[in-house]
C-alpha cells in the first residue's frame, strides 16, 4: 500500500516551472577586425623577427606552449601544472560543487529511518482503576492490579518510517540544475587556472630572457660611458678638455649606470615570480634559465572562427553558466509559491518484551499526506520571484559583456601581432644603422678625422638601439602567447592530453 501510494504521487512530479534554458547563440555577423586580416605580418632578419601566418578557422592545442620549442620552458610549465596550489584548489572546489548537486539530487526519493526506543516504566499500584499495559505482543493479559501493588515493565518500540515529498511543480528539479550550472562554471573555472598558469609561466620565462639581454646592454653602455669618462679625465690633465666635459660625461655614465639596478630588481623579482609559480619558496631555485636565442617564434597562428570563440574561451563559458544558474533560480522561486505535497507513512512493533515487537497484537503502520500552500507571507515569495528575475536580467548583461569583452581582447592581440611586427622591423633597422654609424665612427677615429669621444658615443647609441630591439623581440613572443589565451588556450583538448601522456 505504501509503495503503491508513493509511486502514484510521484507520477505527479512531471513539470518544471520556470524557463527552460536554451545556450545563447554566437553573435551574428561577428568578427575581430573591421577590415580583413593581412596573411601574414611584417618579417625583420633578427631571431624572433619571422613572418608569422594566420591559420584562420584551425583548432588550437592545449599545450601550444611547446611551439616555442624550449624544453626548459615545457618543463617548467608541466612543474607548475603538478606543483602550483591554484590547480588543486580548482579541482577542489569544482568537486564541492558537484557534491552538491549530488546532495540535492537525494531529495528525489524517499528518505527512509529506522528508529527503536525503549522505557522502562513502573505505574503506581495504590490508584484504584490502574491498569497495566493490557494484551502483550505474546497474547497475554495483564489485567487490572487491585492489591496496591506497582507495576512494573520495559516498553520496546521499533518502527520504519517513510517520507516522501513529491516534487510536482519541479523545486527540486530546477534546484538541481542551478546547482549543476554551479558546477559547470566550477569546471571551466579550472580550465581557466590552467590556461592562466600556463600563459604565466610563459610570460615570466620571456620577461627572464628580455631582462637579462637589457641586464648585458646596460653594462655595456655603462662600460663604453665609463671608458668615455676616463679618456676625458686624461684629456683633461693633459689640457685638451675641459671641466664641463668631464662633467657631462659623469652626468652620463650616472644615468647609464641609474639603469642598471631596476633592471637586476626586476630580474630578480622575476626569478622570484617563477619559482612561486612552480610551487616553490623564493629560496628553492629551478634549475631552467631562460636567453630569448632558446626560443622560436612559432610562425603560424591559429585564428579560430568567430562563431567558435563563445564556445572555446572558458569565462564565456562560465558566465553561461551564471546565466544557467540564474534562470532555473527563477523556476525555484515560483516553484515555492506553489502548494507544496508531502506523504508519510511508517510501520512497527510495539511490546514489553524485544523478541515479541511483531507477534499477534504488536505491529501497527500508518499513512499520512498533506499539502500546504502559502496564502499570507508578507510578499516575501513575490519579492523573491522578482528579486530572481532581475538576477537573471543581471546575468545575461553580464554575459553579453563577457563575449564584447572576449572579442575585443582577440582583437587587441591580433592587431598588436601585426603591430608589433612592424615595430621589431623598425628596431631593426634602427639597430642596423646605428651599426654603419659606429663602423664609418670607428674607420674616422682611426683615420684622425673624430675624436675617440665621437666613438664612444656611437657605440652607446649602438648599444640603446640592441636594448630598443631585444624589447621588440620579446613583444613579439609575448604577442603569440597572447593569442593562444585569448582565443580560449586549448583547453578541450586537455584530457585527450593527460591521456596521450599516461
Amino acid at each position: 500500500m505504501i509503495a503503491a501510494a508513493l509511486g502514484a504521487v510521484s507520477l505527479l512530479s512531471a513539470c518544471a516551472v520556470g524557463p527552460d534554458f536554451k545556450p545563447p547563440e554566437a553573435p551574428a555577423g561577428a568578427d575581430y577586425t573591421p577590415t580583413p586580416l593581412p596573411p601574414a605580418t611584417d618579417s625583420a632578419k633578427v631571431h624572433g623577427g619571422e613572418a608569422q601566418r594566420f591559420a584562420l578557422g584551425h583548432d588550437i592545442q592545449f599545450d601550444w606552449w611547446t611551439l616555442f620549442k624550449s624544453p626548459a620552458l615545457d618543463a617548467l610549465v608541466q612543474q607548475a601544472f603538478k606543483a602550483n596550489p591554484t590547480i588543486p584548489a580548482a579541482e577542489a572546489a569544482l568537486k564541492q560543487a558537484q557534491e552538491y548537486v549530488y546532495a540535492q539530487r537525494g531529495f528525489f526519493f524517499p528518505t527512509v529511518q529506522a528508529g527503536y526506543s525503549g522505557t522502562n516504566q513502573q505505574i503506581a499500584g495504590n490508584m484504584a482503576g490502574n491498569s497495566s499495559p493490557g494484551y502483550q505482543g505474546s497474547g497475554n493479559y495483564i489485567g487490572p492490579t487491585y492489591n496496591g501493588q506497582p507495576v512494573v515493565y520495559t516498553f520496546h518500540t521499533a518502527q520504519l518510517t517513510v517520507g516522501f515529498t513529491p516534487d510536482v511543480f519541479g523545486l527540486n528539479i530546477r534546484t538541481v540544475e542551478s546547482l549543476q550550472a554551479q558546477a559547470d562554471n566550477q569546471r571551466f573555472q579550472l580550465e581557466a587556472t590552467y590556461i592562466t598558469l600556463a600563459s604565466n609561466v610563459v610570460a615570466a620565462a620571456l620577461q627572464e630572457a628580455s631582462t637579462r639581454a637589457q641586464i648585458a646592454a646596460t653594462k655595456e653602455i655603462i662600460r663604453v660611458n665609463q671608458e668615455g669618462l676616463d679618456i676625458l679625465k686624461h684629456q683633461q690633465r693633459v689640457g685638451y678638455a675641459m671641466g664641463i666635459d668631464v662633467a657631462a660625461q659623469q652626468a652620463a655614465l650616472a644615468a647609464a649606470q641609474a639603469l642598471l639596478p631596476p633592471l637586476e630588481k626586476q630580474y630578480e623579482q622575476t626569478r622570484d615570480l617563477i619559482r612561486a609559480l612552480v610551487g616553490n619558496l623564493p629560496n628553492q631555485d629551478v634549475p631552467q634559465t631562460f636567453e630569448l636565442d632558446t626560443i622560436q617564434l612559432p610562425e603560424e597562428l591559429p585564428v579560430s572562427l568567430p562563431s567558435a570563440l563563445v564556445e572555446q574561451r572558458p569565462d564565456i563559458r562560465a558566465a553561461e553558466e551564471n546565466l544557467h544558474s540564474a534562470s532555473a533560480q527563477v523556476g525555484v522561486a515560483i516553484a515555492n509559491m506553489l502548494p507544496q505535497f508531502n506523504i508519510t507513512a511508517g510501520a512497527g512493533g510495539t511490546a514489553s518484551v524485544l523478541g515479541q515487537l511483531f507477534s499477534p497484537g504488536g505491529p501497527f503502520w500508518n499513512l499520512g499526506w498533506g499539502v500546504t500552500q502559502p496564502l499570507f507571507d508578507g510578499f516575501t515569495l513575490l519579492h523573491k520571484r522578482r528579486a530572481a528575475d532581475q538576477a537573471l536580467i543581471q546575468a545575461e548583461a553580464q554575459y553579453r559583456s563577457t563575449v564584447i569583452t572576449a572579442f575585443q581582447n582577440v582583437a587587441d592581440t591580433l592587431h598588436a601581432v601585426v603591430s608589433d611586427s612592424t615595430a621589431l622591423r623598425a628596431a631593426v633597422d634602427a639597430e642596423q644603422a646605428a651599426k654603419v654609424t659606429l663602423d664609418l665612427t670607428e674607420k674616422q677615429q682611426k683615420s684622425g678625422y673624430v675624436n675617440y669621444l665621437t666613438l664612444l658615443q656611437a657605440i652607446q647609441a649602438y648599444q640603446t638601439a640592441v636594448s630598443t630591439r631585444v624589447q621588440a623581440q620579446v613583444t613579439r613572443f609575448g604577442d603569440a602567447a597572447a593569442l593562444y589565451q585569448a582565443l580560449g588556450g586549448g583547453w578541450w583538448h586537455r584530457e585527450e592530453q593527460k591521456v596521450a601522456s599516461r
